[in-house]
């Protein structure tokens, strides 16, 4: 059997690898086996390949004997069962087998008597470890060092050992030769080698009593370092708990101190809240400081240096540079009004302020969920005893409970400032699902929503439910305040048994018709917990990313995912706004069931403490923080009537004009919000039915027109890999209001408002509706 000429690894570090033929019966005799030593281990396998999965033995050199039959064979045996019977290619190779093989035993051994005894030699020096994770670690690695250092010095001795031990063994060789008495030029010969071998044997001699010595200074000062690093280690926690009491204290004065400012505070004095809010930011600041070295944030804020913007020669002018929309937007009800005086003659529609109570139902959730686990939730049928009695089209539509934010975008002078705006509006659609457990009701396909608020807020805006598998709904917003939103979300979720998972696909536009600004962005995943045992409740966890398409700048947002190990604030979103070039201008913080603040970045530097992957978090000088968004108080008896919010209390509200489709007109939905609940069920059982029914009918037309029509064949074919066609519904479905196109930003398929709606009101005239109620 012919021995493939592959080159002998080397040992690499404690691993020596490579083939060598073992005995495995009478029948096959020696076979050739990939052999592996690791650790004091010799294992051996079958093929390289069977390293990942399957080891056909392993035997434990520690308490293994090792012998040599001749030039090639060895013997390995632990005295017991296990025996290995070994051929080498070659002597050479034997030999480098058997060192390798003596060294992994001698320090097997020695690890095996270390660990024996390490309870006394390393209990005095870690006793006073401290409890954190942090001074465990580095004390880990101190006493990694230790031992890596110590094991080095005895592979050192024990190849000292082998170098005597073999050149005693070379020497009596080349003695025994002498003693034959040679003549003639093989004498002479043997005398030469004799010679070089006295030479070496002395060389070797120098070497190991120099490897003497230094194995006894080494064990001699090791213990010295030892006790060294340790005092050094035990003085650095000292100072670390020191210094995080003093922060503990310094929060605890300050908190103490703003307390007691605000309790003395005056009713004329109102004027001074915003600044103390703006302080209270800084206090979030530092807190957010101590807990980056828990938490690891991408980035630190820290207050800017006043002095150096004192001495930049232009401090006013720097204001009047980043303030001016501000100054204008505080002012900004009186300017609408101004604006249009004759709308002020015309009474403003009064809007109801509350709804029937929530019925006390109960329900045994597990026995319906029980069999749901794994699936698409859309396709589950739920009783309404889950849903709120609203639609998923009103949810969408409830965006906009905090459209001023985009009527102040639209008046930014700067891009980077609007960007803020953006930012915050993109937050603030998450505040009404902080109590919100309910579930939106499932519109029907061709279901729309719309939502007139032209005369009060400026906006109208239309939603239409264009997919019922996948459920997707089409959303437009046009506002006379100079933006545009708009937005086709498509609603993906699992149950998992404790919780449940949302993810909505799609993407978010808006447009400002000052400077032509187009941003987008996506929304993060939504998670209901506790949904067998426990109180339900909602997070929002994920990234965002605002970007202006008209200019490059990019905003990063992160929302935390709740831990309840952490000692930050719960529901905690961050993010940096930044240039085309990636030089940040803002950073925003705050919650999304909250507010959102946002500071201007005077310098920024990479430093601080080092992030979990050893990269350094950059550090941001700010100004002091200013308010861009509150969250609205909730109405009076809010629990009562699902968590509304004033806007969620009038989305349902009864309106003559609204289109047939329209989800104020949906029975089922009604008869819930009017608490009664078991008609509710009976009428969501005969709408679904009808849906149904209504979609097998338009998938038989659909197949019959493809099946007479050679054409429509022809693009069925094409339709494998065509992947617009493909993702068409297969009843041809098509949209009232929006039609179905190639977005020009994104290059996603999806449904753009493509007109007529708002004049068809104005007319009257909803013959081209569907009855699907």
């Amino acid at each position: 059997m012919s021995e493939p000429k592959t080159p002998t690894p080397t040992p690499a570090g404690d691993t020596y690898k490579g083939w060598v033929f073992k005995w495995t019966n009478y029948i096959k005799g020696y076979q050739r086996r990939w052999f592996v030593l690791s650790n004091g281990l010799l294992s051996y396998y079958r093929t390289q390949a069977e390293m990942g999965h399957t080891c056909r033995g392993t035997i434990n050199l520690a308490t293994a004997t090792i012998t040599v039959d001749d030039a090639c064979n060895f013997v390995i045996s632990n005295g017991g069962a296990q025996t290995y019977h070994l051929k080498a290619s070659c002597e050479v190779e034997r030999q480098r087998w058997i060192t390798a093989l003596e060294l992994a035993k001698a320090k097997a051994a020695r690890m095996q008597a270390e660990s024996d005894d390490s309870g006394d030699d390393f209990s005095p020096s870690s006793a006073p470890a401290a409890p954190g994770p942090g001074g465990s670690s580095q004390n880990s690695e101190v006493q990694s060092a230790l031992r890596t250092l110590g094991s080095k010095v005895e592979d050192l001795s024990t190849c000292n050992d082998l170098i005597s031990k073999h050149g005693s063994a070379l020497q009596r060789s080349l003695s025994e030769l002498d003693n034959l008495r040679l003549t003639g030029e093989a004498g002479d010969k043997i005398r030469q080698v004799t010679e070089r071998a006295t030479l070496f044997r002395i060389t070797s001699n120098a070497m190991i009593n120099a490897c003497r010595d230094f194995l006894a200074l080494a064990q001699a000062h090791s213990k010295r370092w030892q006790k060294a690093l340790q005092a050094e280690r035990e003085q650095r926690m000292r100072l670390e708990e020191t210094l995080e009491q003093l922060a503990k204290q310094h929060n605890h004065l300050e908190r103490a101190f703003r307390g007691a400012a605000q309790t003395n505070a005056t009713a004329d004095n109102k004027s001074a809240v915003g600044p103390r809010k703006g302080e209270a930011s800084d206090e979030d600041d530092d807190n957010e400081f101590f807990d980056a070295m828990e938490e690891a944030p991408e980035f630190i804020t820290v207050p800017a240096d006043l002095q150096f913007h004192k001495s930049s020669s232009n401090i006013s002018g720097f204001n009047s540079e980043m303030c001016p929309d501000d100054q204008s937007l505080n002012d900004e009800p009186l300017a609408m009004n101004q604006e249009s005086p004759s709308q002020e003659m015309v009474p403003l529609k009064k809007r109801r302020m509350r709804i029937p109570d929530k019925p006390n139902y109960s329900l045994n959730l597990w026995s319906i969920m029980k069999n749901c686990i794994g699936k698409e939730l859309s396709k589950i049928p739920m009783p309404v005893n889950f849903n709120e009695p609203i639609s998923m089209l009103q949810r969408l539509s409830e965006d906009l409970e905090y459209h001023e934010l985009l009527d102040k975008a639209a008046k930014c002078h700067s891009s980077l400032e609007q960007m803020c705006y953006v930012a915050a509006f993109s937050v603030s659609s998450y505040s009404t699902t902080v109590y919100r457990t309910g579930k939106p009701f499932n519109p029907l396909l061709g279901e729309t929503y719309e939502l007139d608020r032209q005369r009060e807020s400026g906006y109208r805006s239309l939603c239409e439910q264009v997919s019922h598998h996948p459920p997707a709904a089409a959303h437009h917003v046009i506002s006379d305040r100079g933006w545009t939103l708009r937005q086709e979300i498509t609603v993906a979720s699992k149950f998992r048994g404790k919780y449940l998972s949302i993810m909505p696909l799609g993407t978010i536009h808006a447009e400002f018709e000052k400077g032509n600004h187009h941003y987008t962005w996506k929304k993060v995943t939504t998670t209901v917990h506790n949904i067998i045992v426990g109180k339900l409740w909602i997070d929002q966890s994920g990234e965002i990313d605002v970007v202006n398409h008209t200019t490059g700048d990019r905003c990063h947002l992160k929302f935390a995912p709740y831990s309840y190990f952490s000692r930050d604030v719960a529901r905690k979103v961050t993010g940096v706004v930044m240039d085309k070039d990636g030089k940040a201008h803002y950073v925003l913080s705050g919650t999304w069931d909250e507010k959102m603040e946002f500071s201007r970045v005077m310098q920024s530097s990479r430093g601080g403490e080092n992030g979990t992957e050893g990269k350094q978090k950059t550090v941001y000088q700010t100004l002091k923080a200013r308010e861009v968004w509150r969250r609205n108080s909730l109405p009076e008896s809010a629990e009562t009537m699902y968590y509304f919010t004033a806007l969620a209390l009038t989305l349902n509200e009864p309106e003559e004009s609204v289109a047939p489709t329209d989800s104020r007109r949906r029975p089922d939905q009604r008869l819930m919000e009017d608490g009664r609940w078991d008609e509710a069920n009976t009428e969501k059982q005969r709408l679904e039915e009808k849906q149904r029914s209504v979609r097998r009918e338009r998938e038989r037309e659909a197949a019959s027109q493809r099946t007479s029509s050679q054409s429509e064949e022809a693009v069925d074919e094409d339709s494998f890999t065509d992947p617009s066609l493909k993702s068409a519904p297969h009843d041809n479905y098509q949209a009232l209001w929006f039609e179905r196109c190639e977005d020009q930003i994104t290059g996603e398929q999806v449904h753009l408002y493509k007109g007529g709606y708002w004049e068809t009101k104005d007319h009257g005239t909803w013959e081209g509706c569907p009855d699907i109620f």
